[in-house]
């Protein structure tokens, strides 16, 4: 298990195009090329692509896998200039994937993360083979108060103690066992400059229920698993349920004790079930 300075470190960058801009994409990477796809993951707010550093080793093991840091988050662009909602964020996926010459892939998306991997499934239908939704935004689940609380004003104008203190509640209260001290720091350490945190802010006020709600979720044609932590209370398992009816080829895969981090709750389950599907075994 690495800590979220090497993970830091065994980054690198890539410059994409999204409206008319050019900026930095921070990006993990590793596994060997094969025939399969690559694997894409993408995390939510307020995490970064530290989020998957108990599943990608195991994915890459075997299939070369790609986990970007959105773009306002980790140690992507930062710059209090761009759009960073996630119609923003599949421009910017689209753009990454073209600049990496990858014509298909399979994605893996959390929260936010999912609302991309949604609207960048029925935009591309041809480009995704897989995906997995993990308590993914949709349709008008969201943003949940905790994020609307984060792009308020006030917030911005919080001293960097009573951030950390809100964010370190966030995933400390938020974990569903006793929470991981380096995972804990690892999520919090991207906000905790000037320039994270006027971020962090932006990134919470981009959050827009119309990129959800406007979906043609029956354009999706990639076979889906819905590997949902059961007891979430910010993306209730109600809305998997509901994903599940609307897509043509999707699984519910509830995993109990789990709150909304599942990758951390409940990585062990998590990797193993996810290797599971992108094999093609099912269980």
């Amino acid at each position: 298990m690495v800590d979220h300075e090497t993970w830091s470190e065994r980054q690198t960058t890539a410059t994409v195009t999204v409206d008319g801009r050019d900026l930095e994409v921070a990006y993990h990477e590793a596994g060997p090329d094969g025939d399969d796809p690559p694997v894409v993951f993408l995390h939510g707010i307020p995490t970064w692509s530290f989020l998957w550093r108990d599943v990608v080793p195991t994915i890459a093991t075997e299939r070369r896998t790609i986990a970007p840091d959105l773009l306002g988050y980790g140690n992507s662009a930062m710059t209090d200039d761009f759009d960073r909602s996630i119609r923003a964020q599949e421009v910017m996926l689209e753009s990454l994937l073209a600049e990496l010459d990858l014509e298909t892939v399979s994605l893996v998306a959390h929260d936010i993360g999912g609302g991309v991997a949604l609207r960048f499934a029925a935009h591309n239908p041809d480009a995704v083979g897989k995906l997995v939704l993990s308590n993914a935004v949709c349709y008008d689940s969201w943003p949940v108060e905790f994020v609307t609380n984060l792009g308020l004003p006030k917030t911005a104008d919080l001293d960097r103690s009573a951030l950390e203190g809100r964010l370190e509640s966030a995933f400390v209260d938020g974990a569903y066992g006793a929470a991981d001290p380096e995972f804990v720091d690892g999520m919090k350490a991207p906000w905790l400059t000037d320039e994270g945190h006027v971020s962090l802010v932006r990134n919470a006020v981009a959050t827009n229920t119309n990129h959800t709600t406007e979906l043609d979720y029956g354009a999706i044609d990639a076979e889906t698993l819905l590997l949902w932590g059961e007891d979430d209370v910010m993306q209730p398992y109600s809305y998997a349920e509901r994903l599940a009816e609307d897509l043509e080829r999707a699984e519910l895969a509830p995993l109990s004790d789990a709150y909304h981090w599942v990758p951390e709750d409940r990585s062990e389950a998590y990797r193993d079930r996810l290797r599971e599907f992108l094999a093609g075994r099912n269980t």
